[in-house]
């Protein structure tokens, strides 16, 4: 059952003013996936069972029931992985170019072939709506492919006058939120430049990772370039902490990333890190406002509010917040939450049970602290894991749901007067991972761009991703480059 006690405003049970026409539902058929009971390790081209023996369950945050059991990787595992991985390496980055663009691309066509299998798993494994792991990530993943399998031949090209030697083996940690994509994003550019790889799926999401598994079985790819442990935080910390792990790629809480920082401090081990966000989302006066609302929507609600660079924080020019705010409102109005696999639903479920709390603390600290409620009006299903779309206006800049990343679908509203005050309300977070614009001024764009302290920042649109476009944050959200020619450089050694 839903555990949030927030207060129940008068506006978050009133109805629709009308209701055009309704959606009978349209369940997406699990058919398609079929689960084994038990899951092991994937670790030199094979699937063995852990060292300890030890499953754990993985859940359908939208059901709560047990999809399957998942092997619990230790110490012991995670140094098997890495000794097939550095036993791979030399042949791995010993074939020409284009003979591991080959493998890249048979692997985007695979993922390609299977979408639908994996979107399905993506979402009753995650939570998200069957349409975003349809529509955005899965398209993504073999696009992602398809890309670097175009620069593994390309690489002296990409870097003129330059020598490139892959780093060797290479751990890599992946999130919850975007499973599959991120698996792409880390795994693509590190097997384009020779490396080879030992991945940590996330401990509630680690399915589509082991299919991932099959998938490059069904590619023929040599055993021990792609290792896959699961488990939960220690046995990312034993991946971190393996001496022969050349190169750490993380994506994740910035707490964990920067217990990471201090452990590989000072051993020479290559370090990328891909954390938190709190962005800022800035509406001009002269925005196009049903645009931007349609913007703001995406950029909070999309995959639950589930998403780093979401656009937590919306910056409004104060003359037009009331209008915008009622616009705002009408609109969530219209959001179906509900069951993922529906493909009319807008808003699934919390990735689990811990998130959800710490959704529910934050935004009963907001409503403490002053802030007005809005939530769309719904009814919760009985079993799984839901917050309703959330607005906290009438925020302070000191206020914690303006402050800390709540990584739910939590939206905080502050209010500016000119250009110069919005780039300090922007810039006023230790994050600094993306941002957004809404005006109808280029040179305006041009300006805030200059002086917004963000890696990704969006113009007249939110959440837009390209494989060619390099991802990355500044100050606490992280350091290095996953997309685009940069996603390169965190895989390589460079001399001339």
């Amino acid at each position: 059952m839903p555990s949030h006690k927030l207060p129940t405003p008068e506006s978050t049970h009133q109805e629709a003013p009308f209701e055009v026409f309704g959606y009978a539902p349209a369940p997406e058929s699990t058919s398609i996936v079929s689960l084994a009971e038990r899951y092991d390790c994937f670790i030199n081209g094979e699937f063995t069972p852990p060292h300890s023996g030890s499953y754990f369950p993985t859940i359908n945050p939208s059901t709560e029931e047990v999809l399957a059991q998942v092997a619990l990787g230790d110490s012991a595992d995670v140094d098997r992985a890495v000794t097939a991985a550095a036993a791979a390496f030399p042949a791995w980055s010993g074939l020409t170019p284009g003979e591991r663009a080959r493998y890249l691309f048979r692997i985007a066509r695979i993922i390609q072939e299977r979408s639908r299998e994996l979107a399905v798993l993506e979402t009753m494994d995650g939570g998200k709506p069957i349409k975003e792991s349809r529509d955005v990530d899965l398209p993504l993943v073999a696009a992602h492919f398809f890309y670097y399998a175009g620069w593994a031949d390309k690489l002296e090209w990409a870097f003129p006058g330059a020598t490139l030697r892959p780093l060797g083996v290479c751990g890599q940690i992946i999130p919850w939120n975007f499973p599959l994509l991120m698996l792409a994003w880390k795994i693509a550019p590190a097997l384009a430049t020779g490396n080879t790889v030992v991945l940590k799926p996330a401990e509630t999401t680690p399915l589509t990772a082991l299919f991932f598994a099959d998938i490059c079985q069904q590619a023929d790819l040599p055993p021990g370039v792609v290792n896959i442990v699961t488990g939960a935080g220690q046995t990312g910390q034993a991946l971190v902490e393996h001496p022969q792990v050349a190169k750490i790629a993380f994506t994740g809480s910035t707490e964990v990333g920067k217990i990471i920082q201090k452990s590989l401090a000072g051993r020479g081990t290559h370090l990328s890190l891909e954390l938190g966000g709190k962005a800022a989302n800035i509406v001009f006066d002269d925005a196009p406002l049903d645009q931007a609302v349609e913007g703001i929507i995406n950029g909070i609600y999309f995959n639950q509010g589930h998403v780093c660079c979401a656009g937590s924080r919306l910056l409004v020019e104060e003359s037009v917040a009331g209008i915008l705010l009622e616009k705002l409102r009408s609109r969530m109005m219209t959001l179906r939450v509900g069951n993922p696999l529906d493909k009319n639903t807008d808003v699934g479920a919390i990735n689990s049970k811990m998130q959800l709390e710490k959704i529910e603390e934050l935004v009963l600290s907001g409503v403490a602290e002053g802030a007005d409620l809005f939530q769309t009006p719904c009814t919760l299903p009985d079993k799984g894991f839901w917050f309703p779309p959330t607005v906290l206006s009438g925020v302070a800049q000191s206020s914690r749901v303006v402050r800390e990343e709540i990584f739910g679908p939590v939206l905080s509203v502050l209010t500016f007067r000119t250009p110069e005050e919005a780039v300090e309300k922007a810039n006023n977070t230790p994050y600094g991972l993306s941002a957004g614009i809404w005006t109808d001024k280029g040179s305006r764009i041009l300006w805030m761009s200059n002086h917004l302290r963000a890696g990704v920042i969006w113009a007249n649109t939110y959440n837009r991703f390209d494989p060619t476009a390099p991802f990355g944050g500044y100050k606490e959200s992280g350091f290095g480059r996953e997309g685009g020619l940069h996603g390169l450089l965190p895989y390589v050694e460079i001399s001339r």
